[in-house]
């Protein structure tokens, strides 16, 4: 089952994309285990959301955990998983920035999928909860992988036309997980990595992109300004 979509406002504000990098080496230089890393970058996500919604951004769309994140070790996993029930768990600040829940990954129903029973209730709970919310569409990357998402789309599309498909850009995004969400104009990649890592590979087709230094837990104001920035250059 695809989740229902929340109908996503169009606005003349800017689509920002994170690939949210750095949170175990921030730990690492600090002394502290990886799962502390995991846990700051989850409470910076909630600033960057504040500072974004404060810009004027209209999407903002973040690499949760990706479709290759499963092979990390089981304890990592856990509590990343932990982070992102409560990521999702957060309605009232949402609400109080105006901030609406979308969310894209491999569908629960579908062969492949692994998100667990728990955080589907809480990326449910999370769009319900939020729908009535005007502001920003905050996007949740989650058991994500664009390579299968765009197979994914293919693959609809041949079977809906018995064979027969014309394959092109519009059925294309008429079939992506989440059809409605706008180009990006600009990817943020954090912690000195300059990697795209298989996400969002057919919305960022025209994207500027700026890498940083920074580890994601230490992302803020100064580095969000200067990647909306690159936007009109």
């Amino acid at each position: 089952m695809v989740l229902p979509m929340n109908t996503i406002p169009s606005t003349l504000g800017p689509h920002v994309a994170c690939i949210m990098d750095g949170n175990g080496r921030w730990a690492k230089r600090r002394g502290l285990p990886r799962t502390e890393g995991h846990t700051a970058g989850e409470e910076n996500l909630a600033e960057v959301v504040r500072i974004a919604a404060s810009r004027g951004v209209a999407h903002l769309t973040v690499f949760g955990f990706s479709t290759e994140n499963w092979v990390r070790p089981k304890a990592e996993v856990r509590h990343i998983l932990s982070l992102h029930k409560r990521l999702f768990g957060r309605i009232e600040e949402l609400n109080a920035n105006n901030v609406r829940i979308n969310w894209i990954g491999r569908p629960f129903d579908e062969p492949g999928a692994r998100t667990p029973a728990f955080v589907q209730r809480a990326i449910r709970q999370a769009i319900a909860d939020t729908a009535s919310n005007t502001g920003m569409v905050l996007t949740v990357a989650f058991d994500y992988g664009s390579r299968a998402e765009l197979l994914r789309a293919a693959q609809l599309i041949i079977a809906e036309s018995n064979g027969d498909a014309i394959i092109s850009p519009a059925t294309m995004q008429s079939h992506l997980y989440s059809p409605e969400l706008p180009d990006v104009d600009v990817l943020i990649r954090t912690s000195g990595e300059s990697r795209i890592s298989n996400f969002l590979l057919w919305q960022i087709a025209n994207a500027k992109i700026y890498f940083t230094e920074r580890s994601w837990p230490d992302l803020g104001a100064t580095e969000i300004d200067a990647a909306l920035a690159l936007i009109n250059k």
